[in-house]
């Protein structure tokens, strides 16, 4: 499983207080914001805004909220000028990660995530030294024990390329731009999901083993989210199910 797909379903069991929930919305609002101002405020016409109004709603973000978003992104309410930037750094190992931040001070930003991968053990790389190693898919997580045949059948049916039980879950891989398709189809279909993204996933995966250096690439992770302007971070880890269980008691 990707370090992405991970991380996601150990945040899951972790759980969402509503502080964290709060400073979701916030990001997803302003992603909204910025992709109906590139591009208008039509869904249907601007597949990036699309694709933000959809992670919204699977993220449970009212329909109120995604409006006013929108309105603000075409010029309708207050909004900020927000510049897309992608850092790029390692974590404690080797571990590569992929930093998108929507901002409205480089500098400012820049230097926040300078200062916690540098506190957490990581460091910053030059931009291109670990971004050649991703591309972005569709991801959707699958909750508790399914009919393998049922849920493949399901899946291929709507339109995904792979499904891989995942121990405790399963992953559906598809192309980004069917995610939430496919993951309207599966519920529809009766099963649970757990989450559906479209994160940026590298196949050339690095072993993370002891629990302690779990614990330091979970640290820096939650770091690294927790700030304001980052929108998501992605990495190339792979730990083992149990070394992942151990470390997030």
């Amino acid at each position: 499983m990707s370090g992405h797909s991970k991380w996601a379903t150990i945040k899951h069991k972790k759980g969402a207080a509503d502080a964290k929930r709060g400073k979701l919305f916030a990001k997803l609002a302003r992603q909204i914001e910025v992709s109906a101002r590139a591009g208008g405020g039509d869904v249907d016409a601007n597949p990036t805004l699309r694709t933000a109004v959809q992670k919204a709603k699977a993220s449970q973000m009212t329909n109120d909220a995604i409006d006013r978003a929108i309105k603000r992104g075409t010029g309708e309410g207050d909004a900020g000028t927000y510049e897309d930037i992608t850092y790029e750094g390692y974590a404690p190992g080797g571990v590569a990660l992929l930093i998108d931040v929507l901002t409205d001070n480089r500098n400012r930003t820049s230097a926040d995530i300078r200062n916690i991968l540098t506190k957490t053990g990581g460091s910053m790389a030059e931009p291109g030294a670990v971004g050649w190693q991703f591309n972005r898919r569709g991801i959707i997580l699958i909750e508790g024990r399914v009919d393998e045949d049922e849920l493949m059948l399901a899946a291929l049916d709507a339109g995904a390329d792979d499904v891989s039980n995942e121990g405790e879950t399963w992953q559906v891989t598809c192309e980004p731009t069917n995610t939430f398709e496919i993951k309207e189809a599966l519920e529809a279909a009766g099963f649970t999901v757990m989450s559906a993204d479209t994160p940026m996933v590298s196949d050339n995966l690095v072993p993370v083993t002891t629990v302690e250096d779990a614990k330091k690439l979970m640290r820096i992770m939650e770091a690294i989210e927790d700030n304001d302007d980052v929108q998501d971070v992605y990495s190339n880890f792979d730990i083992a199910d149990d070394v992942m269980e151990a470390a997030a008691s």
